[in-house]
């Protein structure tokens, strides 16, 4: 199997892939096409089907793995697949594991690493919330490893909102050194759980998208929710923590304009946002590199409102 991540302008394509969308659109001159993206665990490709009642194009549905045979084409330094012709497969046609995106990194690695953090909390109330959360709820835990932590964005893969939590942790671990004034126990306590709601936001694999309550609510209620039902179960925990905890889930966007309900407070939840912007942005741009065909400055990026260039100085 050749994977998404090896094609280049002009290549032949002739494998299986999972149809991770598929969109019926009509041309300005009236003529009907549908646009896919083609998913494998190394990525996505768009794909254009521009007679979809032609000659050797079966009919199939988003989410069905299906072999495709066409061209990779560049399309304003982006790469994508004229299909020619298209076939559902049947189970047994493929492998499931190839079409699942992960980390590179190993996830229970990562978890071990991120459950240490919590050894290290001094805050018996905070330790015994985020070990209850993290350690004891088995089914959360699970979900929490192989969750992604956006549909598209960022870190869209199995094991993304784990790479990515930690990532953060280990970012406010590092602010937390620098700057003494920060409450290190209340800063690590709202990294490890800032985005768990997403374990509710977004659908496991190989759907990967927004669930009924991810969209009536979104990730960052459903997670202050989440917090303050384990909190009433812990005897004595005290509110103002409480409160400051979920206020740090609450405002670690930022903006109201990024979907935050609430505007930082406290330092610490001023601390988390950066640090949460800050492992969110590098993975976009990085991201973005590599999904690019192109060497040097690349196409306009609507996220960063500008053309973008990966610079290596020698």
């Amino acid at each position: 199997m050749k994977f998404i991540n090896e094609y280049k302008e002009s290549d032949r394509v002739c494998d299986i892939y999972l149809c991770k969308q598929k969109t019926a659109a009509v041309t300005k001159n009236g003529k009907p096409y549908e646009t896919l993206v083609l998913q494998d665990k190394t990525g996505v490709i768009d794909a254009k089907i521009w007679d979809p009642g032609g000659a050797g194009i079966s009919d199939f549905d988003a989410l069905d793995y299906i072999e495709v045979h066409g061209e990779v084409n560049n399309f304003q330094g982006v790469l994508q697949v004229n299909i020619k012709r298209v076939r559902r497969c049947e189970k047994g046609d493929y492998c499931p594991a190839d079409y699942l995106p992960k980390s590179r990194h190993d996830i229970d690695a990562m978890y071990d690493e991120l459950l240490g953090f919590i050894t290290q909390l001094k805050n018996t109330h905070l330790q015994t919330l985020m070990t209850d959360i993290f350690i004891n709820d088995d089914e959360l835990a699970a979900s929490f490893k192989q969750s992604s932590a956006a549909k598209s964005i960022h870190h869209s893969f199995v094991g993304g909102l784990l790479e990515h939590t930690l990532s953060v942790v280990r970012l406010c671990d590092y602010l937390a050194k620098s700057y003494p004034f920060l409450q290190r126990d209340l800063l690590i306590s709202a990294a490890l759980c800032h985005d768990i709601g997403k374990v509710k936001e977004i659908s496991s694999f190989p759907q990967n998208d927004y669930t009924d309550e991810g969209q009536f609510i979104g990730h960052i209620v459903i997670g202050s929710e989440m917090l303050k039902e384990k909190i009433v179960k812990i005897p004595d925990f005290p509110d103002f923590l409480a409160g400051a905890l979920r206020h740090c889930i609450l405002s670690h966007h930022g903006e109201f304009a990024f979907g935050s309900p609430k505007k930082p407070a406290i330092v610490e939840a001023v601390a988390l946002n950066f640090a949460d912007n800050t492992d969110a942005k590098l993975q976009i741009f990085s991201e973005a590199l590599e999904k690019s065909s192109e060497i040097g400055w690349q196409s306009y990026n609507r996220l960063f409102e500008s053309k973008i260039i990966a610079t290596r100085m020698e």
